[in-house]
C-alpha cells in the first residue's frame, strides 16, 4: 500500500487548511494503532473539524491533555497564565491554594498543580461536559487528591481565601464570531469564546467577584486591544491592577490584578 500522506496533503492544501502538511502529519501519528481510520481523519479535517477534536488530544506547556467538544481547545497564548503565576511565585514547594474559574479542559489547574507538587486547586465550570473532560486529565496525570471540580458559574457561594486565581473567560467579541476561523467559529463551544458587544462581560463579571473574595493573586487572559479597559474595570472594582503580560507575539494578554490595597494589607498581618 502506497503511502497515504502526501496526497492527505494535497487535498487538505486544496481546502485551505492552513497547515497541510503538520495537520496530515499529526493525524496520521493518531491513526498509526488504526491506519485505515486515517481517511476518515482527513476527511473530517477538510469539513474544519479541529486537529485536537479528531485526535483527542492537545499539548499544553509539555504535557498531554484530552480534550473534545465541549471545551476550549488549550493554545500558547494561555501558557502566558502559567508564566506569570510562576514569576509571582517562584517558590515550587508553595502549599498554594489555586482557583481556576470556568476551568474547561483544566489546562490551567492541572498545569499548576503538576509545577506546585504541594497545592491543591479548585476548578469551577458550568459545562458538565467541560467538567467530565477535566476530570479525566486530573486522573490522567495523577492529581486526584489535591484537585476538585464543582460545576457553577464564576464564584457564586465561594467563601474561602485562595492565592492563585487564574481564569481564561470567553472574551471575543459577539460581532466578531461570524469572522473566526471555521475551525473555532463552527466547532469550539460559543460560550467559552463570546464575551459579550465588547469581549468584557466576563472582565467584568470577575472584577465584581474578586471585589469580595480573599485572594493574593489573579490572572485573568484578555483579547487583544482589551488591556486598558480591563484593567480600568478591576480598578473601578477598587482592586489593585499590578500589569498586563505580553505574549510571546508581544500582544497584551493577561492581566494580573491582587485584592484591594486595604484588603491585601490585612492579609499581609493575618
Amino acid at each position: 500500500m502506497s503511502d497515504p500522506r502526501p496526497d492527505a496533503i494535497r487535498r487538505l492544501g486544496d481546502a485551505g487548511v492552513g497547515n497541510p502538511r503538520l495537520d496530515a502529519r499529526l493525524l496520521w501519528d493518531a491513526a498509526q494503532r488504526n491506519p485505515g481510520i486515517f481517511e476518515s481523519f482527513i476527511k473530517r479535517r477538510i469539513a474544519r473539524e479541529p486537529v485536537a477534536y479528531i485526535t483527542g488530544a492537545k499539548e499544553f506547556w509539555s504535557l498531554e491533555l484530552a480534550v473534545g467538544p465541549g471545551v476550549l481547545i488549550p493554545r500558547p497564548d494561555t501558557e502566558t497564565v502559567i508564566e506569570e503565576v510562576l514569576d509571582r511565585f517562584p517558590g515550587s514547594s508553595a502549599p498554594l491554594k489555586i482557583l481556576d474559574l470556568g476551568t474547561g479542559s483544566g489546562c490551567l489547574l492541572v498545569t499548576l498543580l503538576k509545577e506546585y507538587p504541594n497545592a491543591r486547586g479548585l476548578g469551577i465550570d458550568e459545562s458538565e461536559q467541560a467538567l467530565a473532560i477535566a476530570a479525566g486529565n486530573i486522573a490522567r496525570h495523577g492529581l486526584e487528591n489535591r484537585a476538585d471540580l464543582r460545576r457553577g458559574n464564576w464564584m457564586d457561594g465561594l467563601t474561602e481565601s485562595w492565592d492563585v486565581i487564574v481564569s481564561n473567560p470567553p472574551y471575543i467579541p459577539t460581532a466578531d464570531i461570524a469572522g473566526l476561523e471555521a475551525d473555532v467559529r463552527d466547532y469550539e463551544p460559543r460560550g467559552a469564546l463570546d464575551g459579550g458587544a465588547d469581549g468584557l462581560d466576563a472582565v467584568r463579571a470577575l472584577a465584581k467577584a474578586l471585589r469580595g473574595t480573599r485572594f493574593t493573586a489573579a490572572f485573568v487572559e484578555i483579547g487583544v486591544g482589551q488591556g486598558e479597559s480591563a484593567k480600568l474595570l478591576m480598578a473601578a472594582e477598587g482592586l489593585s491592577v499590578h500589569h498586563v503580560a505580553a505574549d510571546l507575539a508581544g500582544i497584551p494578554r493577561v492581566l494580573v490584578t491582587g485584592p484591594a490595597p486595604a484588603a491585601a494589607s490585612k492579609k499581609e498581618l493575618e
